[in-house]
């Protein structure tokens, strides 16, 4: 896994350049947000369980047809399946958040995910919408918390989104 810092760092070191003033600003802005990041992660950790079931509540009543007979998420086994999944995006993106670096979601979450849940018949459509109302509810917990600054909650989650909702042309 890699951070931010280092992957400035490596890319730089691969090019022969001194770090320029637009690197060295992004770099303070990630290391500004540090602490934040940090409690980012912590809030998502003693919350996981009411964030993915909150989210979940949120997505089925928005799309009722994925817990109706034939639906996606129809029958307790694949109900269950579907927390579960959610989790995975969930814990995944907390890591990216704490690191600054979206690389781990490549790495370990969505190499092969689309055809995987392709193949297996899992909408990839109410799949991103999980994921959004999961960012969402981060992002309020950091209000909560007193976090004003929470822009860099995006990051993590829209790439995963925006990584399985590509389609192939």
């Amino acid at each position: 896994m890699q951070d931010k810092v280092t992957g400035v760092v490596e890319q730089f070191n691969l090019t022969g350049e001194s770090l320029d003033r637009d690197t060295v600003e992004s770099l303070k802005g990630f290391l500004d947000t540090g602490s934040n990041r940090v409690l980012a992660a912590s809030i998502i950790g003693s919350n996981a369980a009411e964030i993915v079931k909150t989210a979940a509540s949120q997505l089925f009543q928005e799309q009722p047809e994925l817990v109706r007979p034939g639906g996606n998420a129809y029958t307790t086994r694949r109900y269950t399946m579907y927390l579960r999944d959610m989790n995975y995006f969930l814990r995944y993106c907390s890591y990216a958040l704490v690191a600054g670096d979206v690389s781990i979601l490549d790495e370990r979450l969505l190499a092969g995910l689309r055809e995987t849940f392709n193949s297996l018949g899992i909408p990839l459509g109410p799949t991103a919408r999980s994921i959004q109302l999961m960012k969402d509810l981060v992002k309020q917990k950091l209000i909560a918390a007193g976090v004003t600054n929470i822009a860099f909650v995006d990051e993590p989650f829209d790439y995963v989104v925006r990584s399985i909702s590509e389609t192939d042309i």
